[in-house]
């Protein structure tokens, strides 16, 4: 069964703006699906139906067994959303925040704290359970609003942009606690900026642009349309800078560089290379936007095979 199923989708906003134009998207049950399009290609939209705030122009939408036009209460309680934008009170204590979340699905105050509860403890927020949302940091809200979007136990949750702004530690958690959602056989559809989060979690990446999907294919695939990838490199003390020639290194200060690696190198090898020139390397991460070099990658090479964009 597919988790979600669409078909020729079109949107169409008042005033002509042509949002969607046909898009056909099928995520298999239990699958973690990346979203991935510049602002404004759509991807805003599709969640926006899918949850029923945005309606359709045309074609076919399906939430497991249910029609959205049918079936748009039942494929709603399987449903859980987590939003860009921060949308709850945040005069409200946080365990009330999570409770009265429940109550749209009708589950009764017991069960309700139960489950917040878990959701807290989860996410590491009970401890604050009583404190007003004001007085969360960003990334905590950013946990709150998951362990809301997770009272109803949904089989289907959508995150958008999930870590934006969040510190790289506190992304390197929520990656491992919505891998053991997805392992526990929890749907998700995520969109996110960051390439590296795609690679980590998700097994299926679909690209949209103005409105249409450009490419849908199983992560492992798509990476390896950026065929190269610059890194900034930080070392104890820069030695040894002609063996390293061959990897384009341009110096930035006495302790860093960029260097350029092929998909093929690993990285794992190309530190202890460092680390055998006498270099201990303190950080190691990737410079620039990576989407953005899959979209011109992608749109290139459908170019060139007289596809167009």
């Amino acid at each position: 069964m597919n988790s979600i199923s669409i078909q020729n989708l079109t949107k169409t906003y008042a005033g002509g703006t042509e949002a969607l134009k046909g898009v056909n998207l099928e995520v298999a049950s239990g699958d973690f699906c990346a979203l991935l399009g510049a602002n404004g290609a759509g991807k805003t939209t599709i969640i926006g139906i899918l949850t029923g705030l945005v309606n359709k122009t045309s074609g076919s939408v399906r939430i497991f067994d249910y029609d959205i036009d049918q079936n748009h209460s039942k494929a709603k309680k399987v449903i859980g959303v987590v939003p860009q934008e921060m949308n709850f009170n945040i005069f409200e204590r946080v365990e009330d925040i999570v409770v009265n979340q429940a109550g749209y699905f009708g589950i009764d105050r017991t069960t309700a704290f139960a489950e917040a509860e878990k959701n807290l403890k989860q996410l590491r927020l009970w401890d604050r359970r009583h404190e007003i949302a004001r007085n969360l940091s960003g990334g905590m809200k950013r946990r709150l609003m998951i362990a809301r979007a997770l009272v109803n136990k949904p089989k289907l949750l959508i995150l958008d942009e999930p870590t934006a702004g969040v510190d790289v530690e506190l992304r390197h958690s929520m990656w491992e606690f919505l891998g053991e959602l997805n392992g526990q056989g929890v749907t998700i559809l995520l969109t996110t900026h960051y390439l590296e989060e795609v690679e980590q979690l998700c097994r299926q990446a679909a690209i949209i642009k103005d409105g249409q999907i450009i490419a849908n294919d199983r992560v492992k695939n798509l990476v390896k349309l950026v065929a190269k990838e610059t890194y900034i490199v930080h070392v104890d003390e820069i030695r040894s800078l002609e063996k390293i020639r061959g990897y384009n290194p341009v110096v930035i200060d006495e302790n860093t560089f960029e260097v350029e690696l092929s998909k093929e190198e690993r990285l794992n090898e190309f530190i202890a290379y460092l680390s055998q020139l006498g270099m201990m390397v303190t950080d190691f991460r990737p410079k620039g936007n990576r989407i953005e070099k899959l979209f011109l990658n992608i749109l290139n090479s459908k170019t060139e095979a007289g596809i167009g964009a």
